[in-house]
């Protein structure tokens, strides 16, 4: 008797459908959302301001916008593919922490030093960046693309 049933992933019978997600896994979703709520929150607020206010050079508002955007919608790719145990959201999580950091630290220094603002995207990032480097984690995200990439 082969049936649709036995095929289907939801079945009681498939090794993965009991495949529960590690505490520190979800730890590291929770601190990506945050980053993801942080940026895009500061996109809204420079579109507001765009708009709201007149800025001194219009092609620099609309291109640090679109930079926000981008890293936004980066952040989200990031938290959806951690959602899906994607191997490829290591690397890139790393160079955002890494790019996060590198603010943070500028945020630490110089004329308008800000060291609240520098601390809170320091900790995070670093405690990101040990979260993805934690066997659990990465054991979870682990998984590769069912689909083989062409070969032309």
């Amino acid at each position: 008797m082969s049936g649709a049933a036995e095929n289907d992933p939801a079945t009681p019978t498939d090794p993965s459908a009991d495949r529960r997600r590690p505490a520190l896994l979800w730890l590291l979703i929770v601190l990506l959302v945050g980053e993801l709520a942080v940026a895009a929150s500061a996109a809204g607020y420079l579109l507001v301001e765009l708009v709201v206010e007149t800025p001194s050079s219009y092609a620099s508002a609309v291109a640090v916008l679109v930079l926000t955007l981008m890293a936004t919608a980066w952040i989200g790719s990031i938290v959806v593919g951690a959602f899906r145990g994607r191997a490829w959201i290591r690397g890139a999580a790393i160079v955002w922490q890494v790019l996060q950091i590198a603010v943070g630290v500028g945020s630490l220094q110089g004329t308008f030093a800000n060291p609240t603002i520098g601390l809170w995207l320091i900790v995070p990032a670093v405690l990101v960046v040990v979260l993805l480097l934690t066997p659990s984690v990465v054991a979870a995200t682990s998984r590769r693309d069912d689909v083989p990439p062409r070969t032309y």
